[in-house]
């Protein structure tokens, strides 16, 4: 196994996670393509595993917080450790030893740059990027939110402890027609695949959706309304995680714009 640097060769690999096999990164557009046009210069970095054959079975990508969905100072982040754990396309790659060399190579990375440490997220349940398995690689918890954690590795005593972003406002309900706001930063193509399902599903409805949508790179977007990614429909936030489908969405939006309707009738 052998840790490299992305290259212009492996940034397809990069932009579906590893997964050129699955028609949902398909559907999630090239959102993380532009984002990664948008951000490299910005100090975003991307180191690959690749097993001895050549084959990438693994990625991680991070960046300096300033520009990233968490608050600190002269940290970097990590916005997604991946190894690629289905049967098709290459095959199951965890348990191999490749998240572990991914983490330790960004902690070097992040070392030789001059950062004061590296910062983390993972969550509290059996999913993906969990919080105990940070952990174990000697991560503590600075902050939560519900089953989000946040953990971080100072480097030095210069190092201050980073903070989750909160929510500041909400979006509110549409009055004659369904109020439908996405924050999209661009780096997931999870949550991509989302807001693409939920353009695709509006246009049924197009006379009774208003569409609103937010570029969270823009880091004044973000401190405004504390969000990162989301989904609003009507007010109510819609989660994400695992992705909801194409027609769980469209029955969402089609539930709100009847009931418009019927307010109108009365």
């Amino acid at each position: 196994m052998k840790i490299i640097d992305i290259s212009p060769e492996h940034e397809n690999n990069y932009f579906c996670c590893l997964e050129e096999w699955s028609d949902e990164m398909k559907e999630a557009g090239d959102h993380k393509q532009r984002w990664y046009q948008r951000m490299k210069n910005k100090g975003v970095r991307v180191k690959l595993a690749q097993d001895a054959e050549g084959v990438i079975g693994g990625m991680i990508q991070y960046m300096p917080i300033e520009h990233s969905i968490f608050e600190g100072e002269n940290l970097y982040t990590v916005l997604c450790i991946w190894v690629h754990g289905y049967k098709e396309g290459i095959g199951n790659y965890q348990k191999k030893g490749m998240g572990t060399a991914l983490l330790t190579a960004a902690e070097e990375d992040c070392r030789t740059l001059g950062t004061n440490g590296l910062v983390v997220w993972g969550l509290a349940i059996p999913a993906f990027m969990r919080a105990s398995w940070f952990k174990r690689k000697g991560y503590k918890v600075v902050d939560k939110k519900g089953f989000m954690r946040l953990l971080w590795k100072p480097f030095n005593e210069q190092a201050v402890p980073p903070k989750m972003i909160r929510s500041k406002k909400k979006p509110g309900k549409g009055k004659e027609k369904v109020n439908i706001t996405m924050f999209r930063n661009g780096w997931c193509p999870a949550m991509n695949l989302v807001y693409e399902r939920v353009l695709r599903a509006s246009k049924d409805f197009e006379p009774k959706v208003n569409i609103k949508q937010y570029d969270t790179v823009d880091r004044e977007v973000l401190d405004e309304w504390g969000i990162a990614d989301g989904l609003f429909i009507d007010g109510r936030e819609i989660r994400m995680g695992p992705p909801p489908s194409y027609d769980k969405i469209r029955k969402k939006i089609e539930k709100r714009a009847r009931r418009k309707k019927s307010h109108q009738l009365t």
